[in-house]
């Protein structure tokens, strides 16, 4: 049984910082493609970062280009996010997510999804 647990989300103050975890089982990690989507209240999902399998290639959403990065340890099956110069507009649950189809900014294109965890940002 596949298994995607996100960690790490929680309040903080506008200009900080949060470093998100997604810690997979159930799968091999190593050759899936991962990503971060978020969802605010009242909007749909949408795209924050992905990463390739082997952590050679990352895109990002424009929104958080410059602010956030994905990356990974494969040997501790183990996604994550850091998150700097944080801003009210980045408050929203955010998902990992893994697929074998290639780096997506497309949520279709990822089979396995956690279940959230929670970012609030106080202006």
């Amino acid at each position: 049984q596949v298994q995607l647990v996100e960690s790490g989300g929680g309040l903080v103050q506008a200009g900080g910082s949060l470093r998100l975890s997604c810690a997979a089982s159930g799968l091999t990690f190593s050759i899936y493609h991962m990503a971060w989507f978020r969802q605010a209240p009242v909007k749909e999902r949408e795209f924050a970062a992905a990463i390739r399998w082997n952590g050679g290639t990352t895109i990002y959403a424009d929104s958080v280009k410059g602010r956030f990065t994905i990356s990974r340890d494969n040997a501790k099956n183990t996604l994550y996010l850091q998150m700097n110069s944080l801003k009210p507009e980045d408050t929203a649950v955010y998902y990992c997510a893994a697929t074998r189809r290639g780096s997506s900014r497309y949520s279709k294109d990822y089979d396995y999804w956690g279940q959230g965890t929670q970012v609030t940002v106080s202006s």
